[in-house]
């Protein structure tokens, strides 16, 4: 056994910021990528690359072999998709095999990166923690439903294979880095560029990057295996989030607040011209439904066991907005 760490989804947003996280404090880093993943993220990255596949079984115990430590980041995160099955593959048994090649290697810890989209949601707003009740059927869209059976299979891991993995829950990261772009990531391209003049009435939790990536490593550092860890942020309205974005780019901030019910067609709409595209759609029946609820959270926990601190939510977008500017994403 070497002191090799393997992080899965460093193409991606968060795990390119655990991979630079991991080099920073001296790790020796393997990453696993798909052949097909762009390798972006990858440039300027000291670690080995491996190519392989999340459901490669094969390709999975040359990833695992000889490394201390496994921090599972990667996951099919999309807010609509034109085939289900497909996100259900990638985030539970993609999950589930992982973290059994890792047991089977010997690795001592595993972090894995859950989300806030498993958790419950107070009623009252107030922030939600670890702890606030939630079933599957509180779960809208396939994201979250998946995410929520993948914990649920990282448990009983943890219980009946006694894989050593902690869990951790990003809230909604926002900074540098955001190549694909995320569902996030696109939602501050279009509030900066100008192009979200309107808001509907919900909340959300935002958190640099940077921070959540310095919580995956508390979290192998400290955390307690099977139990899971809300890497949060600043509680924040979405009228005051693209304010905030107006404000640091110079513009007017949004003030035409949109009732959902009358959205719901225009979804439809949309979701339809997705399917015969192929393309994203930027509204979805989803997100609607999750626009009713206010998603915030405390992070008290993690602070409390971990030391896990957080900055304001405004240098995360101000830093993501410098990024963006820097690959012409902004107009």
């Amino acid at each position: 056994m070497t002191d090799l760490t393997l992080v899965t989804g460093a193409t991606g947003f968060v795990g390119r910021a655990v991979a630079r996280a991991l080099l920073e404090r001296g790790q020796k880093v393997r990453v696993l990528t798909r052949a097909q993943s762009s390798p972006r993220n990858l440039a300027g990255l000291d670690a080995e690359v491996v190519v392989g596949d999340l459901l490669d079984p094969v390709s999975l115990a040359r990833a695992v072999a000889g490394c201390r430590a496994v921090y599972h980041v990667a996951a099919d995160y999309r807010l609509w998709v034109p085939d289900p099955d497909q996100m259900f593959k990638a985030n539970i048994d993609g999950t589930r095999s992982l973290l059994l090649a890792a047991k089977q290697a010997g690795v001592e810890r595993i972090v894995y990166t859950s989300s806030v989209a498993t958790l419950g949601v107070n009623p009252d707003r107030t922030p939600s923690d670890e702890f606030t009740p939630v079933t599957l059927d509180d779960m809208i869209g396939t994201y979250k439903k998946s995410k929520f059976l993948a914990e649920e299979e990282v448990r009983r891991l943890v219980k009946d294979e006694r894989v050593p993995a902690v869990i951790v829950n990003p809230s909604m990261p926002v900074g540098p880095g955001d190549v694909k772009p995320t569902p996030t990531g696109r939602m501050v391209v279009e509030a900066a560029s100008g192009r979200m003049p309107a808001f509907v009435d919900t909340g959300l939790n935002v958190v640099h990057v940077d921070d959540v990536a310095m919580g995956h490593l508390l979290a192998y550092d400290k955390g307690q295996v099977g139990e899971r860890y809300i890497l949060g942020g600043e509680n924040l309205t979405l009228a005051g989030i693209l304010g905030m974005i107006a404000k640091i780019v110079g513009r007017k901030p949004p003030t035409i607040q949109l009732p959902r019910l009358p959205l719901f067609p225009i979804a439809v709409i949309a979701e339809t011209l997705g399917r015969l595209t192929g393309h994203e759609p930027m509204l979805t029946v989803d997100s609607l439904k999750m626009a009713a609820k206010y998603m915030h959270y405390s992070s008290a926990r993690a602070e409390r066991e971990l030391g896990y601190k957080a900055r304001p939510a405004q240098q995360a977008f101000a830093d993501a907005i410098v990024w963006f500017r820097e690959q012409g994403a902004l107009s």
